[in-house]
């Protein structure tokens, strides 16, 4: 199924893959700070009316 956005004279349909790599791939988001920034994104989300599918 797609879904595409409708604007006053558009229609679009946006896709994107996110991948969030640290540099030398060290595992700094781990414990409290991967909770908060899964959050922050969520909320990030929800505001600009985003859907997360996975």
């Amino acid at each position: 199924m797609k879904e595409y956005r409708y604007g006053g004279h558009t229609v679009s349909r946006m896709t994107v893959h996110l991948v969030w790599v640290t540099k030398y791939r060290y595992k700094v988001l781990e414990g409290d700070i991967k909770n908060r920034c899964r959050e922050l994104l969520i909320q990030i989300c929800d505001v600009e009316d985003v859907r997360i599918l996975s």
